[in-house]
């Protein structure tokens, strides 16, 4: 059942992943596709916004599974196949590609990155909720490739805001900056494009009412 709501809620923003999100880094938004029994989907504004939504999320309900990513990337030191990344050869992941194999992919600095469909679908078979991180592009290829899917888009409360946090980095020149607040009016438009919106306020409300939109409580 789809449902248009707006709910104010709050994560504070850790901007900034260990490894870049498809479609690039100065991307402001994050995406996250969560499905559960009845395949709900989440998209999020804020790049490390959804990071720390989520690590609360898992943390109470250790049950989901957070979907991996596969990438054509060598591993990198510590990093171990089918716990942090599918690592595929580009002959393995363009056959994904052609195959359907994947639910969403992009490209970024030479390197493939996308969701296998299998491991999604038997967690789901399994009675499992899954939850799965992506970035806006990707959570339109995911509503074609996977339409039974809840969105959920996750913004900041004001696009003031918004810069606050990335300026509040300090990591950034203001070329970056720049592109990133550019992106970000991109993809804070896209919110009608999704069946909730969850306005940013704090954490703990947030994630009563992600549980609530996931069927958890």
């Amino acid at each position: 059942m789809t449902r248009k709501m707006t709910r104010k809620t709050g994560v504070a923003d850790r901007d900034g992943a260990a490894d870049p999100v498809p479609v690039g880094l100065h991307a402001a938004v994050r995406a996250l596709c969560a499905w559960a029994w009845d395949h709900k989907a989440l998209s999020a504004a804020a790049v490390s916004l959804a990071l720390t939504l989520v690590a609360a999320l898992l943390q109470r309900h250790p049950q989901i599974w957070l979907s991996i990513s596969a990438t054509t990337r060598a591993p990198r030191s510590g990093e171990l196949d089918g716990q942090h990344y599918f690592f595929r050869s580009r002959s393995q992941f363009d056959a994904d590609v052609a195959a359907g194999g994947l639910l969403e992919w992009a490209e970024f600095a030479g390197n493939g990155y996308g969701t296998p469909r299998q491991p999604v679908e038997q967690q789901l078979a399994a009675g499992r909720p899954v939850l799965l991180e992506i970035e806006l592009e990707g959570a339109r290829q995911v509503r074609r490739s996977f339409p039974s899917g809840f969105q959920i888009f996750l913004k900041p409360p004001s696009f003031e805001e918004l810069e606050r946090r990335i300026r509040g980095r300090g990591t950034d020149s203001e070329e970056a900056i720049s592109r990133r607040l550019e992106r970000a009016r991109v993809e804070l438009a896209a919110e009608s494009e999704f069946d909730a919106v969850l306005v940013n306020a704090d954490l703990q409300v947030a994630l009563a009412e992600l549980e609530q939109l996931m069927g958890l409580t």
